[in-house]
């Protein structure tokens, strides 16, 4: 069975809020600009009047994703349409050992991604997208997916060059923030993370309680 990561929010402020999910975006090599996706977002009303708790489960397992898109990436505006992902490994760390399905091939006609097989050099905790010889416009994301709500998000991405290698190294940390970004579209993580609840899942904790208090700050508590 799948692990999932699970934040359980709860709004102590008086007016009901809504709220986004987000995740730090990966270490890449190759690519540049990297690119933030809004996850999920809903509107939750105060504790103590509703006894309302809104829930946001990823699963832990790791995706690469590409996306095909008409213009390059724009704050506010979905990042693409079309898309293929793959459950993939992660290269061991240094001095680690083994030979993990890191490394995963990409077409544009049809859009795809390969299986993934064991690739040579890939960078310590990433996985490896190799992109085939393509012009833009069309134009191609590739990055960190992530498994939301019964379907696959692509979490944080660069634009993908023609004929190249892009090493991606995903980092489990989730932000919560109050707002709303519909899932898939493009926002500012800089602007967003600043003063936004942050639950961080590198220590091996699965759960992370968030509370929205009436004065506007928060508080976490891992589990």
């Amino acid at each position: 069975m799948s692990t999932l990561l699970t934040i359980n929010v709860k709004n102590y402020e008086s007016q009901t809020q809504n709220f986004y999910f987000f995740q730090q975006p990966a270490i890449y090599t190759g690519g540049g600009q990297v690119y933030s996706n809004s996850l999920f977002s809903q509107s939750l009303g105060n504790y103590d009047a509703t006894g309302a708790i809104l829930t946001f489960q990823v699963n832990l397992q790791y995706y690469a994703g590409i996306q095909q898109a008409n213009t390059p990436p724009q704050i506010g505006a979905s990042s693409g349409y079309a898309s293929a992902s793959r459950a993939i490994d992660l290269a061991p760390g240094s001095g680690g050992s083994g030979r993990p399905n890191d490394w995963t091939t990409a077409t544009v006609n049809p859009l795809g991604l390969s299986a993934p097989i064991y690739g040579e050099g890939v960078q310590p905790g990433a996985f490896r997208i190799t992109t085939p010889v393509f012009n833009s416009p069309p134009y191609y994301n590739v990055g960190s997916a992530v498994a939301v709500k019964g379907g696959i998000v692509l979490s944080n991405f660069v634009q993908a060059n023609p004929a190249s290698n892009t090493d991606c190294q995903p980092v489990l940390k989730y932000y919560v923030q109050t707002g709303s970004y519909t899932p898939g579209v493009l926002m500012n993580f800089s602007q967003s993370s600043v003063n936004a609840a942050l639950c961080d899942f590198t220590g091996r904790s699965y759960t992370c309680n968030v509370s929205l208090k009436s004065d506007g700050t928060w508080t976490t508590q891992l589990q």
